[in-house]
């Protein structure tokens, strides 16, 4: 994977912070423990804090640079002239990465640009990222909603998502966002959505829609942000041919 010169923040910079801040109060309650001579409790809190601090080590490897190895693996699949659709693509991580191998195809992304879960996202930025990246002509930016995307049918040849369709609040949207990813992908086209929550729903939408070729997966330690139980999940599938 080559160095990224764009700027891509961090995912759920919340919870990272928070690890950081749990961290601290930890160790300063072993540090008092074991000033007072409570060596029970000292321990416990020592471990508690090594183990927070670990946490928030994860969290800062998956989003600066863990997130970016994983998915140039998946995008290694492409040929390098297809159509590829990112939802929710937020600064561009993956858009851009897509934009890499398509030499002589087209990378569009689309999003609300809104910063819930990620820090910064905005259309300026994306865009910067890709004049960056070397990739700018290479990149479409369209502002739209997942659950109603303004792009007609089989549009595409590959669709991906990383982190984004869990935003939707309501079951019945990721649902809805889910089938219009399936409605934009042409047939026989690969269907990519990378996300820590709702995972099997998304199968599910899928399987209702005829879907045979799905199957769900681990993304692996590198899509970790703070250890297995925030583990990262891949949702593959091919749209039937015909």
């Amino acid at each position: 994977m080559s160095k990224r010169h764009g700027s891509y923040g961090f995912d759920a910079p919340w919870a990272l912070t928070g690890l950081i801040l749990g961290a601290l109060v930890l160790a300063g309650l072993a540090a008092a423990s074991f000033a007072l001579d409570i060596l029970a409790a000292g321990l416990a809190f020592l471990f508690g804090a090594l183990y927070t601090l670990a946490s928030a080590a994860s969290h800062l490897y998956t989003t600066r640079r863990g997130r970016f190895a994983v998915w140039a693996e998946e995008l290694g699949r492409l040929r390098g002239d297809e159509r590829l659709l990112d939802l929710g693509c937020g600064r561009g991580a993956v858009l851009l990465l897509a934009a890499e191998r398509l030499e002589q195809g087209r990378a569009t992304g689309v999003d609300l640009w809104r910063t819930q879960g990620q820090s910064g996202d905005a259309e300026p930025v994306t865009r910067a990222n890709a004049e960056a990246e070397g990739v700018s002509e290479r990149v479409e930016l369209v502002t739209g909603d997942l659950r109603d995307l303004p792009f007609g049918d089989a549009a595409f040849d590959a669709v991906v998502s990383s982190l984004a369709v869990h935003d939707i609040p309501a079951a019945e949207g990721r649902e809805q966002a889910v089938r219009e990813a399936y409605r934009v992908l042409r047939p026989g086209g690969l269907l990519l959505i990378a996300d820590f929550q709702h995972t099997a729903d998304y199968e599910e939408t899928l399987r209702g829609l005829g879907v045979v070729d799905v199957r769900r997966r681990d993304a692996g330690w590198r899509f970790w942000h703070g250890g297995p139980w925030f583990r990262t999940t891949f949702v593959e599938a091919r749209k039937p041919a015909g």
